[in-house]
């Protein structure tokens, strides 16, 4: 299968809006992972619930229908930045998935906050994968093909579809 995986999870609709440049740029397939308790809309308490999962390591129960991530060699996977780590729903994603032997590339929404380093999270959930140098879009990015196109370009990522977007 030439054609990537595109998972991700979006609190607010920014990471979304990334997965879905990502999956019109590369043709890949996308899937999103939803938690089976939403998360509370007010942010106070969403960032109370976010940093006791955090710092217990929480995985929380998703809801079925994510795509099965065997068929696929490489896979994009895409979480806002959530206290400085990737957020829980994607974490339960990866930890219930053997991603061994596979190319992950990790991309983030912020909107400033403490910074990220997803990759070195990925890789201890997926200690087997070839996990990528991982992409951080600020929320609003005017130039989202661009940065996209640039970060694939470093990774060695090529398909029809690049070379049409944006």
């Amino acid at each position: 299968m030439n054609k990537p995986l595109i998972i991700s999870y979006s609190y607010s609709g920014n990471t979304h809006r990334i997965a879905q440049e990502i999956r019109r740029m590369t043709g890949g397939d996308w899937c999103e992972i939803y938690p089976w308790q939403p998360y509370p809309m007010a942010f106070p308490e969403l960032l109370a619930q976010v940093r006791r999962e955090v710092l217990t390591g929480y995985h929380p129960r998703l809801l079925h229908g994510a795509c099965n991530p065997k068929p696929y060699p490489l896979i994009f996977v895409g979480s806002p930045n959530w206290c400085g780590t990737i957020a829980p729903p994607l974490a339960s994603w990866l930890a219930k998935n053997d991603l061994s032997g596979k190319v992950i590339l990790p991309f983030y929404s912020h909107c400033g906050g403490v910074p990220c380093d997803p990759g070195r999270d990925i890789a201890g959930l997926c200690p087997r994968a070839d996990v990528r140098k991982a992409l951080g879009v600020m929320e609003g990015e005017a130039l989202l093909p661009e940065a996209l196109r640039t970060w694939m370009d470093k990774n060695g990522i090529r398909s029809p579809y690049t070379a049409n977007a944006g």
